[in-house]
Parts: C-alpha cells; sequence; structure tokens
C-alpha cells in the first residue's frame, strides 16, 4: 500500500465518476474510466474534452497540459481493465446489492496490494468491505459534486481498514489539491450527516404548507449567506438520492429529523426526482436542466396581498445593535424615524451608532456625504415611547424576553393612534402572545430582520391568526420601499430560518460528543462541502451559545422532537460562561479585545 497510486481505475462514469476521473487525469494519474454503458463512457471523454477546453479557453491550463490529460484518460466497458490499477474508485448506483458485485469480482482481479475504495454517501463502508476478500484495503473516498470545483475529501475508515492505506488515500487527496477530512464509518460521514437533516426539514416544513418553496429557498440563502436554498438543492442532488441517505442515516439514528419526510417518497415514486428529470420540487425546462421554468406553483409577478396602509413615519423601540440598525434601514428609505429607548441619554447613544455606521458608509464610498445628513436628520432620539404618538408603523427590537415584550406592546397599544401598525422582530418567540397584550392584536404582526440590518437582506414576515389582511400588505410593501426581501411564514418557533439553522447546530455538536469528528474538521466540511459561509462552530460563537441555547429550548419545547433537545455539551459551555466571541470562550478560545 505504499505504491504512488499511479494507475488509478474509476468505476461508473456518471457524472460523479466522470468528474473524478478528470480530476485525476489532470492531476498526472492514469486514469482507466469503467462503464458497463458505451454512452457513459462516450460522454465522460466528451465531458473531459469540453472542461479542458473551457480551462484553456480561460488560461487555467496550456493546450499541451489538455492534450497530456486527455491521453491519460481511456474507458473500457470490463472491470478486468482495472488489473493494473492501484487503486480502484467506485461510483457506480447506491445499492449494496451492486456495489457488493464490484468487490467481489475486483478481489479476483486486482493486485492484493491495490486500495479499493467506495464513492458512497450513504452506505455502510464496513458492510462494502465485508464482502472482500481483504477487507483491510476496503474505504471510503467520498468526493463532492461537481468533484472538479469542491475542494472536500472524505476519506472514511473502516473498523476494518488498515491505517497504510488511509494515509495513502488521504496523501492522494492532498496531492489532487483536495482538503481531505478524516471520518469514521456511519450514514452520510460528516457533511451529508449535517446537510441531509436539514434538507429534510425544510422538505417536511414545504410539506405542511407553512411556507412556499421559493419563501423557504430564499430565506436560507440570505438569511444564511447559502449559495442555494434547501428545495432547489434537493432538486440538485436527486431527491431519489436523498431519500436513499434519509432512510440509511435513520435506520441507524432513529432520529426522527432523519426519517424522510413523505413528500421525498411520493416524488420519488412519481418519477420526479429533481433537475435529472426535469420536475421535482421545482419545474425545470428540460430534463437535466438548470432553468427554472414557470409551473402552477409560481407567484403571479408583482402580487401582492392587496391593498396596505400608508406609512409615513416610523417608531422603532430599542437600543440595542438590532434597533438602530433597524432605524438606520427606515431613515435611509427616506421614512421619517423616531428611536425611542428607557431613557433619553441610551437613545442619544443608539442614534450616535447610526451616525458612526453611516459615517462609514461615506468612507467607503457606499454614501455620500449629502445622504448621510440627510439620513441623520430624518431620525429623533426619544427618551420614552410616548414619541410614537403620530407614528404609523412601530417596530419593537428590545430583549427577547415574552414578558418584557408584552409590557412593551401593551405601552404601545395606549400610545400610538388607532390604525397604527405593531411590528415585533422576534426570532423565536409567539407573536400572537405578544399581540394579546395589545387590546388589537389584528394589528399586529412579525418582522424579523437578521444581523446586521443594514446590510442583511432578508425580512421574516409572520402573520398570525388574527394578523388582518391589510396589515399584512403593509408591511409587504414596506419591505418593498426599504429594499427587503420578505418571506412570508406562519407563527410557530423560529419560522423559517432558525427553525432550520439551529437543529443543523445542534447536531454538529452532537457530533463532537460523540467523538465522531474534530470541530474543525466539521467546520471545514461544511464549508468546502456544503459551501457554507461559515462552519457550525464558528457561527455558533459568533451568535453566542446562550442566544442559541435559548432557541434550541423554544424549538423543543414547541415541537416536543427529542431530536431537537439541546446538546449537552451546549447547555454545559453555557452554565460555565463560555458564551463565545462575546465572552472570549465558546467552542474556540479568543483574543479578548
Amino acid at each position: 500500500m505504499d505504491t504512488p497510486l499511479s494507475t488509478i481505475a474509476v468505476v461508473g462514469l456518471g457524472t460523479m465518476g466522470a468528474g473524478i476521473a478528470e480530476v485525476l487525469a489532470l492531476a498526472g494519474r492514469e486514469v482507466i474510466g469503467i462503464d458497463i454503458s458505451e454512452t457513459a463512457a462516450l460522454a465522460a471523454v466528451a465531458s473531459l474534452e469540453a472542461s479542458t477546453a473551457r480551462a484553456v479557453g480561460r488560461g487555467r491550463i496550456t493546450e499541451q497540459e489538455r492534450s497530456d490529460a486527455l491521453a491519460r484518460f481511456r474507458t473500457s466497458d470490463d472491470l478486468r481493465t482495472a488489473a493494473e490499477a492501484e487503486l480502484v474508485v467506485e461510483v457506480v448506483p447506491e445499492t449494496y446489492e451492486i456495489k457488493q458485485q464490484v468487490f467481489r469480482e475486483l478481489d479476483a482481479i486486482v493486485s492484493p496490494t491495490a486500495i479499493l475504495a467506495t464513492g458512497t454517501n450513504a452506505l455502510s463502508v464496513t458492510r462494502l468491505a465485508a464482502e472482500s476478500q481483504h477487507p483491510e484495503r476496503v474505504l471510503g473516498l467520498h468526493f463532492f459534486n461537481p468533484a472538479p470545483a469542491m475542494k472536500l475529501v472524505e476519506v472514511v475508515s473502516s473498523v476494518l481498514t488498515a491505517p497504510p492505506a488511509v494515509e495513502a488515500v488521504t496523501q492522494l487527496a492532498r496531492e489532487l489539491g483536495k482538503e481531505p477530512v478524516a471520518v469514521g464509518d456511519r450514514p452520510g460521514f460528516v457533511a451529508d450527516g449535517l446537510l441531509f437533516g436539514y434538507l429534510n426539514q425544510a422538505a417536511a416544513m414545504y410539506e405542511a404548507n407553512y411556507a412556499s418553496r421559493e419563501d423557504i429557498d430564499a430565506a436560507m440563502k440570505l438569511g444564511c449567506g447559502l449559495p442555494m436554498g434547501p428545495l432547489a438543492l434537493l432538486d440538485l442532488i436527486g431527491i431519489d438520492t436523498a431519500r436513499t441517505v434519509l432512510e440509511a442515516m435513520y435506520a441507524e439514528s432513529h432520529d426522527r429529523l432523519h426519517a424522510p419526510a413523505p413528500v421525498l417518497g411520493q416524488l420519488s415514486s412519481a418519477g420526479l426526482t429533481g433537475r435529472k428529470a426535469g420536475r421535482g420540487f421545482y419545474t425545470y425546462d428540460a430534463p437535466g436542466g438548470q432553468t427554472v421554468a414557470p409551473d402552477a406553483l409560481t407567484p403571479a409577478a408583482g402580487a401582492e396581498a392587496g391593498a396596505g396602509r400608508e406609512v409615513a413615519s416610523v417608531g422603532v423601540a430599542g437600543s440595542g445593535t438590532m434597533a438602530s440598525g433597524i432605524a438606520e434601514v427606515f431613515a435611509k428609505a427616506g421614512y421619517a424615524v423616531v428611536l425611542a429607548a428607557r431613557t433619553q441619554e441610551k437613545a442619544d447613544v443608539a442614534k450616535g451608532r447610526i451616525a458612526k455606521s453611516l459615517e462609514r458608509s461615506v468612507t467607503k464610498g457606499r454614501l455620500t456625504a449629502e445622504a448621510r445628513d440627510e439620513t441623520l436628520a430624518r431620525i429623533t432620539a426619544a427618551g420614552s415611547l410616548d414619541a410614537f404618538a403620530e407614528v404609523d408603523l412601530a417596530v419593537e427590537a428590545v430583549a427577547e424576553d415574552l414578558e418584557i415584550k408584552r409590557q412593551l406592546f401593551a405601552t404601545l397599544d395606549k400610545v400610538c393612534r388607532p390604525g397604527a401598525v405593531l411590528a415585533t422582530t422576534t426570532s423565536s418567540l409567539p407573536v400572537v402572545a405578544i399581540a394579546r397584550a395589545t387590546a388589537r392584536p389584528e394589528d399586529v404582526i412579525g418582522m424579523h430582520f437578521f444581523n446586521p440590518a443594514p446590510a442583511m437582506k432578508l425580512v421574516e414576515v409572520v402573520r398570525t391568526v388574527l394578523t388582518a389582511d391589510d396589515v399584512h400588505a403593509t408591511v409587504r410593501a414596506v419591505c418593498a420601499r426599504i429594499r427587503k426581501h420578505p418571506v412570508d411564514c406562519g407563527d410557530r418557533a423560529g419560522f423559517i430560518v432558525n427553525a432550520l439553522l439551529f437543529p443543523y447546530l445542534n447536531n454538529a455538536i452532537k457530533m463532537v460528543e460523540e467523538h465522531y469528528a474534530s470541530l474543525d474538521d466539521i467546520d471545514a466540511a461544511m464549508k468546502l462541502g456544503g459551501g457554507y459561509p461559515m462552519g457550525p462552530f464558528e457561527l455558533l460563537d459568533v451568535v453566542g451559545l446562550d442566544v442559541s441555547l435559548a432557541i434550541e429550548k423554544v424549538l423543543h419545547k414547541e415541537f416536543r422532537d427529542p431530536g431537537l433537545a439541546p446538546a449537552p455539551l451546549l447547555e454545559h459551555l453555557v452554565a460555565a460562561g463560555c458564551l463565545g466571541r462575546k465572552t472570549g470562550r465558546g467552542f474556540r478560545e479568543y483574543a479578548r479585545r
């Protein structure tokens, strides 16, 4: 197993197999592509020719390098051509029967020192290795799609895998320009183990008619900075493939969060498996197409919820970062803003924070000095909610405490004029409980901004069962004027973003508790394999572990799902005062400022 792995066979030349072959050929390896389908083999050659031609055109490789790579790739329909390979990577369909048959046949073909790797992301590597006469040379080598672009490779060891095989494949991954992450053998490994639970919850959220497919996807892209929304990603992966992975995960974990949402089975059974079929959660211009085509569920352009109320002035209650950010957003959009805090001094400090933010925008060339002055002039700092007497929209942005918010809304009910819209920015509390503190719950709605409010484009618009239609229409229109993207959701814990984000974060913590993977490997896996802007532990430390724990508790209390119970490690860290960046220590330690 101390061979240089210079000749490598790839068994299965679908999209993933062809991508792996391309990576290997460009890295100087002799590649034998094997597939029983001549069509697949020809398509793999054509794919390599096209991608290398594009690379030459973009100046990434020379014409000679392209010619050399093409010369290093040959195809066959006979598994026996793998005899000279020092490493065989199988990427055949995701079933035990097919993969086990490949491994049994390879035993009689390849050298005793050859390494056999499975590209599975859902099946047990140990179970596949047990079919081999030499299980010590079998491991998992999980590339991510598209293989040429994605940096992550999960190197999966079973209890039978010999360390030299792991070392050889790990070194190969580095030589390919990839980032190898060592993981143990369990369905989903790290990246998919976290990703598919999140995708499953999104599918269940859609199935429950809680929010539209467009709003779910927009919420996660804009609220979390993800490259794709979960339902669009399920269409890309393949709904049938996702269901297979989830079935394997559930068989091991028995966690209800991994039990495939029924809609996944319904779509799979109907042949609506995503992009490859031309239809899944969305409809596409053709099978295998990437362009979403309008269908019966596509929202009509410009369709809104009817006529709303006139809004010329806005009151923002609070003196923290979120309150000042929201006030800045409204003032920039031309609204007259009253920024009220418990004291005049606190209100003045909050307005000063806005002035500094605007000045930074001027320095960076994003705002003119004239616009800065006009924006600041629209903001009036006040030391009492009495200043909200004439505002058309009152937005509360105080501490995330139900009793504090209820008391504030009881005051707004007395102070604000009849017909004023009352909005809460809560991220996890029941909006209806806040609304019932007033004598006009029909005027109350949720407007959940994301931090930092001036930069983040998303606003979750949360209707209760009592919210009036024209109040909803008013807030949608206001969001358009302040250049935010509104997504509609009902009044339940976590709304869209937090209900999908925090179970994912909680599951990452459980992986560490179980000593399955390290903080660094999990963060790297999600950034490199999932396209996340931050790894889960980076994000937890930024959000604050106390805030994260509070949201997890709210989700667990509302949905009563054991899988949503906060990870004990999170509770222990919070009890110890390790709250993340703000205290200098959370999952990691930080230099104190």
